[in-house]
């Protein structure tokens, strides 16, 4: 199993370079404004709560834009990645805005060994888009309540798994269900030469490990794998949201949340993505 690893690390490598001057991304402005926060983590904002002094480790966290929001609202955080060309540039982007931020090389399920020096933690942070590289969520879930003290909290925003269960964009505009909604042994074996952002201009855009391994996971496996490991769920909410277009023009921005794109038409038929708060009982 170990062989998903390398190749979606490889992947992510090679994703860094077009992810750090892609527009969507926006390094720029965490450099010139202080204040600047991610449009993730803005949506989430009022749900986070008051994170001055809690001691977070971001898990997943890519390129640190995510990481370095939580910082700036308070938290002493730590990012961990799988791959090492992000967790560089998240050190870069923090060192280039005087940000106390410690980023570690790990996957998810080696973290608890990666971090032993530094854990428990008051709050377990995860973001948009990484659950779905993670073959067993009741594994997942184990790490989360190991990493967190007594009384610590996770925070996840996720993409819903409803919706990457649906068909890519078709011409007829019909949300078909074409992929598992519940996790699976085997992989969905990805080959793609592209990613999810645009390229700007010091990228040139190219990808040369071109395939991924992906799983999904249901919601209730995922707050049934919680549940499994001493955390209590505190807080479930679906959104009509998420904060790229994963369904092309099938898809426009919300007008009360930047950087969030939900259907154009009948958007109540699709919950797009969810945030889910647990506290570790014991």
């Amino acid at each position: 199993m170990d062989d998903y690893l390398a190749i979606n690390r490889a992947n992510w490598d090679d994703r860094t370079a077009i992810h750090v001057d892609s527009p969507e991304y926006d390094l720029a402005r965490y450099r010139s404004d202080p204040q600047s926060i991610s449009d993730v983590v803005s949506f989430d904002r009022p749900r986070l709560g008051d994170l001055d002094g809690l001691r977070a480790v971001h898990l997943q966290c890519h390129i640190g834009t995510d990481t370095l929001s939580l910082h700036r609202l308070g938290a002493q955080v730590i990012g961990v990645d799988l791959s090492p060309a992000a967790v560089t540039a998240a050190r870069e982007l923090a060192r280039e805005t005087g940000a106390e931020i410690d980023y570690v090389v790990s996957d998810v399920y080696r973290a608890p060994e990666a971090l032993a020096g530094v854990a428990p933690f008051d709050l377990v942070y995860t973001g948009i888009g990484a659950l779905n590289w993670l073959p067993d969520i009741d594994r997942w879930a184990g790490v989360v309540a190991s990493l967190l003290r007594p009384g610590g909290r996770l925070h996840l925003r996720e993409g819903h798994p409803m919706l990457w269960s649906l068909d890519d964009p078709r011409e007829d505009r019909l949300l078909a269900v074409e992929y598992p909604y519940f996790q699976t042994e085997a992989p969905m074996v990805w080959d793609e030469a592209s990613t999810y952002v645009s390229t700007g201009e010091g990228s040139d855009g190219r990808i040369g490990a071109t395939v991924t391994h992906e799983w999904n996971h249901g919601l209730g496996e995922i707050v049934t794998a919680l549940l499994d490991h001493g955390m209590r769920i505190t807080g479930l909410e679906e959104h009509d949201s998420v904060p790229y277009l994963a369904l092309g023009d099938q898809m426009e921005p919300h007008p009360d949340h930047p950087g969030e794109f939900r259907l154009t038409e009948r958007r109540e038929r699709l919950a797009a993505s969810y945030t889910l708060q647990a506290v570790k009982e014991h």
